[in-house]
């Protein structure tokens, strides 16, 4: 029973262990700026959008506000209820930007992921490491001394080839339909 325990840790002391910061692997690499600008374009054309709806809902508002007075109640009852679906549209097309914002970043960021953890891999398997962990995660709690291979990686990837990134689909959203006034067909 003791020499199988001797055996046992005997092997468990011989493995090597290193890690790397992946945020700081990430952030190095220039495939992150090019996907970062073009993730930063994408943003610019929604909100654009959104300044163009919003412009046309404060138009109609100061028109609401200026022309109250002379309206009948009816009109002013659809004016109220066009302002509100206009204003619906606007909070409804802003939330839709946001969850497309983020699946078009993590789109971008995919292969540049996918490449930094080949590179990872491929410092792993030459090195000789059992594990590598992510030391930006925080999740660990102890560990002993090991080996930080972030230069090593870093090295790796410049024998890499570039992260394939997937073409902009048309860099604009697609235009929002105008809503019809209350009565029209």
């Amino acid at each position: 029973m003791f020499i199988i325990a001797t055996v046992v840790v005997g092997s468990v002391s011989a493995q090597k262990i290193g890690h790397v910061a992946m945020d700081s692997l990430v952030a190095s690499m220039p495939e992150t700026k090019k996907a970062q600008d073009i993730a930063q374009e994408y943003l610019k054309s929604l909100e654009k959008e959104v300044t163009t709806m919003q412009t046309e809902f404060q138009g109609k508002y100061n028109d609401y506000l200026t022309n109250e007075a002379t309206y009948s109640e009816l009109l002013k009852k659809t004016k109220q209820e066009e302002l509100q679906t206009l204003r619906d549209r606007i909070d409804q097309f802003q939330q839709s930007a946001q969850q497309d914002y983020q699946k078009k970043y993590a789109e971008l960021s995919k292969p540049i992921y996918d490449k930094a953890y080949k590179a990872v891999e491929a410092v792993a398997k030459d090195g000789g490491f059992k594990y590598i962990m992510d030391s930006s995660a925080g999740f660990l709690i102890y560990k002993e001394p090991s080996d930080d291979v972030l230069a090593l990686v870093k090295k790796k990837l410049t024998t890499m080839p570039a992260a394939t990134l997937p073409e902009p689909k048309g860099a604009n959203p697609a235009p929002v339909k105008p809503s019809k006034p209350a009565g029209s067909k």
